[in-house]
């Protein structure tokens, strides 16, 4: 399992099924693209659970700001379609990856083992990495609550 890339190391590159945002349906991005901006990719868990909502509708709050900033990709095991219905729900203004077979994750180190209720899975590490135009990464956000997201993002991009 690969370390996650540290600020100053290459984003590691992907394709991916995309949903929402300006994307139509049926659509695959590639990153990193052109488009000469900073680039948010912001993993989490899953569609649907109270933190995960609750960190996707802050970002949508914030969406003014964030999106002057940079362009923002969230990313979750989540089929595709499920991904439709979480941004529909709740008005999302920023595309969605879909990982349903965590390459994505796991090469940008994230695809982790967690404990919880004394039960042993693997699953996704919230985290999220601020990537340069030139796809080099320049800040790194792990261990923190969802509710504490937002701030923590603002200030990397503003910095």
């Amino acid at each position: 399992m690969p370390l996650p890339p540290a600020p100053g190391d290459p984003a590691p590159s992907f394709s991916a099924p995309v949903t929402g945002g300006d994307y139509g349906e049926n659509t695959v991005t590639s990153f990193p693209g052109a488009g000469g901006k900073t680039v948010v990719l912001y993993f989490y868990p899953r569609n649907g659970t109270p933190g995960c909502t609750a960190q996707a509708c802050a970002l949508r709050g914030a969406w003014t700001e964030i999106s002057t900033l940079a362009s923002l990709y969230g990313i979750s095991p989540d089929p595709a379609a499920g991904h439709a219905k979480f941004a529909r729900k709740h008005s999302l203004p920023f595309p969605l990856l879909s990982d349903t077979g965590h390459a994505i994750a796991e090469a940008y180190g994230v695809w982790v083992e967690k404990k919880l209720y004394g039960k042993t899975r693997m699953g996704v590490a919230r985290t999220t990495f601020v990537i340069d135009p030139g796809g080099v990464v320049r800040a790194v956000l792990r261990g923190f609550k969802p509710d504490a997201h937002l701030a923590l993002l603002l200030a990397a991009l503003r910095s």
